[in-house]
């Protein structure tokens, strides 16, 4: 998948900005932060976990995301670090 193809929705786009933020979080508080469907959301996580950005962790039946340690990953990271920054 292309970057534009990641990038140009705005859902994906507020999902890394949440994850970078708070760490990781469960696909319901990621839905529910973003006034999401669990589908929606869940089909976002998808395509973000399918490309390397984001990456699963499973405590017992709590399933987590958060960025994963790959270039891409660290490439949004500094992304939204450096676009935060500018922002007033």
């Amino acid at each position: 998948m292309e970057l534009e193809e990641v990038l140009c929705s705005k859902p994906r786009v507020k999902i890394l900005k949440l994850i970078y933020t708070l760490g990781q979080l469960n696909v319901s508080d990621i839905g529910r932060r973003l006034n999401l469907n669990y589908s929606a959301t869940s089909d976002h996580i998808h395509i973000l976990e399918s490309e390397g950005i984001l990456e699963l962790r499973t405590y017992g039946r709590v399933r987590m995301y958060r960025l994963s340690s790959s270039e891409k990953a660290q490439a949004i990271a500094n992304l939204i670090e450096t676009w935060e920054k500018q922002t007033p």
